[in-house]
């Protein structure tokens, strides 16, 4: 099995559904709230559990009553949590609005995360047992920096998701094996919009990269090969949130379990196409054999791309 450590947040998703999501000034009505557990890092940490993976997680939640339902759903989709902290006063929260075309716009407040400046000696070790750690930009840089030296300075893989997006530093581009941006964060890294040329772009700075390109698939771009793209299933997306967190955790474990790149890329866009397809976060995530069972339909046909 694949043992992956995931160092990130921890949020309680506050979540409305909207007809149509509000402009500023403008208050509209929505048809349904839910308070759903999420933050990147767990996101990415329940989506490799489901996906077949031996999972960890390193983070903080808060003392009050999300802090409680965060860890208990992350024990309960079979995610470690002995080195995820509880930090003094709120956990993280994610404020997000979807609209009925299944697109979301978000506000995130670290509350605990941002106490995670830095990693113990316990974390270290743990990040010492993995085949790859996972990594995402909502905890502070001082800790996503020293978890990537960590797993570099360990010969761990770390997969880097850069979101929400910001100037990268140097040491932690250094020790980043993969780079898994979407669209607008490659855009946003190098000024670039073009997929393919924010790709190019980026491998002069990391040896691998991944850019997710939503409904149309991924593009697969490493130093001394050929660029390529793998098209994504042709779904009705209701609620985007966190799919790029399933591409991710499903494409570490089928890394992890030495597919192919190119299957592995395709095996994690069938897993993003399943979440897609249900409301919430980690709610919406599938298990290994929804992912092997419409994966194993799609093998040897064409797959449509929308």
């Amino acid at each position: 099995m694949t043992s992956i450590v995931v160092l990130g947040s921890t949020n309680m998703d506050l979540v409305a559904f909207v007809p149509k999501a509000p402009a500023r000034g403008e208050t509209v009505t929505g048809r349904e709230f839910r308070t759903i557990p999420g933050g990147k890092g767990a996101n990415q940490a329940v989506a490799a559990a489901r996906a077949g993976a031996d999972v960890s997680m390193i983070g903080a939640v808060g003392t009050d009553d999300f802090g409680v339902r965060l860890r208990a759903a992350l024990e309960g989709a079979g995610v470690e949590t002995d080195l995820l902290r509880t930090a003094e006063g709120p956990s993280g929260t994610a404020h997000i609005v979807v609209d009925d075309e299944g697109g979301n716009a978000i506000v995130v407040v670290p509350g605990a995360n941002g106490t995670v400046t830095s990693l113990s000696h316990g974390d270290e070790a743990l990040i010492g047992t993995a085949d790859a750690l996972l990594l995402q930009l909502e905890l502070p840089l001082s800790a996503v920096t020293a978890g990537a030296a960590t797993a570099r300075r360990l010969g761990v893989r770390t997969v880097l998701t850069p979101a929400p997006a910001q100037p990268l530093p140097p040491e932690l581009l250094a020790a980043t094996d993969l780079l898994v941006p979407n669209e607008h964060e490659a855009a946003a890294l190098t000024g670039i919009a073009d997929p393919h040329a924010a790709a190019a772009a980026l491998l002069a700075q990391v040896p691998e990269v991944v850019i997710t390109l939503g409904a149309a698939g991924s593009l697969h771009a490493a130093r001394g090969s050929e660029p390529f793209t793998v098209p994504a299933p042709r779904v009705r997306a209701v609620d985007t949130t966190a799919a790029g967190d399933t591409f991710v955790g499903a494409l570490a474990v089928a890394l992890g379990e030495g597919r192919p790149v190119r299957d592995a890329l395709a095996w994690a866009s069938t897993a993003a196409a399943l979440s897609v397809q249900h409301e919430g976060a980690s709610s919406s995530m599938p298990y290994r054999s929804e992912i092997d069972a419409a994966h194993d339909s799609l093998t040897g046909q064409e797959v449509d791309a929308v």
